[in-house]
């Protein structure tokens, strides 16, 4: 018997003899509880060479502890793996989950940007997956940015459109109009920065040539170039 399992097994005789002399000190008189005290310091003192009435309990406590800390352990292991599983779905209301695809990020894209006359000419942005990968555009728009200061092209849509899932040669289009100011003022630019929402941590860089900055706003995502002209 290892050191460990002895100690164990020595405290667990300990505890079931102090149980039995609270109870013989409850029904006998001072006497017997002298005896009693006696017999259990004897028992403990004795160690493996003799076995107290009480041992075979002990062992037993000892037995169901184990195997309720393993059923613990499973429990636990369960646990994680519905964790696990409830974060990899969307609920659909009646109990069950729908796997959700992932989400694009700015680096999962093949961009491309052109320059349009329409409207009073703006910016088309093209994006496609990269090879290989599945990722979903979010109902929101993307956002935009010019210059040092970060000016952020607002929504030329009063809607918001929906989800886009880019895979193999779907490409998504999205319009932004650089100035839709009446004014002569803005400032002048050839690039933006486009990130798939504000919380896309790799925003990219785009050539786009020269142009004048002043109020600039973009539309949704569409799956149609000409459903990406931003009026007004």
């Amino acid at each position: 018997m290892s050191g460990n399992r002895r100690k164990a097994f020595l405290v667990s005789i300990a505890l079931v003899s102090g149980a039995l002399l609270m109870t013989a000190c409850q029904d006998s008189d001072k006497a017997a509880d002298t005896g009693a005290a006696q017999g259990s310091s004897s028992a403990t003192a004795s160690g493996d060479a003799a076995t107290p009435s009480g041992a075979p309990d002990a062992g037993g406590g000892q037995g169901t502890g184990k195997g309720s800390g393993a059923a613990g352990k499973g429990s636990g292991a369960a646990g994680r793996g519905s964790e696990e599983g409830a974060g990899s779905g969307a609920d659909t209301g009646n109990g069950k989950r729908e796997p959700v695809g992932q989400r694009c990020g700015a680096n999962d894209i093949s961009w491309n940007t052109r320059s349009e006359t329409q409207a009073g000419g703006y910016i088309l942005i093209s994006a496609k997956a990269k090879p290989g990968i599945t990722c979903v555009l979010p109902a929101a728009l993307p956002t935009v940015a010019f210059g040092s200061d970060g000016t952020e092209a607002g929504p030329a849509e009063q809607a918001v459109g929906e989800q886009i899932t880019l895979s193999g040669t779907t490409t998504a289009y999205a319009g932004v109009n650089p100035k839709s100011s009446n004014g002569d003022g803005g400032k002048e630019l050839d690039s933006i920065i486009v990130a798939v929402g504000d919380d896309d941590a790799d925003p990219v860089s785009l050539k786009v040539g020269a142009i004048t900055v002043d109020k600039p706003v973009v539309t949704n995502w569409h799956t149609s170039a000409t459903d990406a002209v931003p009026f007004g």
